[in-house]
């Protein structure tokens, strides 16, 4: 099964609350994949350890988050680039909901 088809029923995932929680409590679960546990980094303030953390994976989930990271960042040529290759739309807006939006899609699909 591809990460882009996980549902909410997949063992050992977090649910998004949980996920939530564990940002204000400071440690991530140990349940996570790379892209959300790069996305915990980002929506910590950690880029560079996100930023690793989404190099690892070549699917469609950890461009998506590495498009994110970019928009952090700033560098929004960057970030279109990864958005495409995520065939995702480049995002506007508010970038900590958009780092919790992916979060929540990627936890229950």
């Amino acid at each position: 099964m591809m990460t882009d088809e996980r549902d909410a029923a997949t063992p050992g995932l977090p649910d998004f609350r949980a996920f939530e929680v564990s940002l204000q409590a400071g440690e991530p679960d140990t349940a996570l994949s790379a892209p959300l546990l790069a996305l915990w980094q980002g929506l910590r303030g950690n880029w560079d350890a996100a930023h690793q953390l989404a190099q690892r994976e070549e699917d469609s989930d950890a461009a998506w988050v590495h498009a994110w990271l970019h928009r952090v960042e700033g560098d929004l040529a960057n970030a279109r680039y990864w958005y495409g290759l995520a065939g995702r739309p480049v995002a506007q807006g508010d970038i900590r909901l958009e780092g919790l939006a992916i979060a929540r899609q990627l936890i229950e699909g």
